[in-house]
């Protein structure tokens, strides 16, 4: 599974993107065979003041033969809307794959 963090101008740092990327290979897994590559979006929604919930993190995953999975969330912090973003990913994975696995 390939990892490809993407940061706005104000939110960006290689230190970042190094603390993300073994949280979500761990967060995701169970998955890693089936996940071709990860594409994760970070922003600060009102860059230009503080205030709640005014990060979002948009994780996009590409599946082997399957239409990409995206989600987003938004929070306070980066690990916060990060951490909201993995479960909603973890759990539209489990839906879709859990479908196919019917089939």
């Amino acid at each position: 599974m390939q990892v490809q963090i993407n940061t706005d101008r104000n939110i960006g740092s290689s230190s970042l993107s190094e603390s993300l990327e073994p949280q979500l290979r761990q967060g995701l897994s169970i998955y890693e065979d089936k996940i071709t590559r990860l594409e994760v979006h970070l922003r600060d929604d009102n860059a230009h003041k503080t205030g709640p919930a005014d990060k979002t993190c948009t994780l996009e995953a590409r599946l082997a033969g399957l239409q990409p999975i995206a989600v987003d969330h938004t929070a306070d912090s980066v690990t916060a809307a990060t951490t909201g973003a993995l479960q909603k990913l973890r759990s539209a994975l489990e839906s879709t794959l859990g479908k196919l696995g019917r089939r």
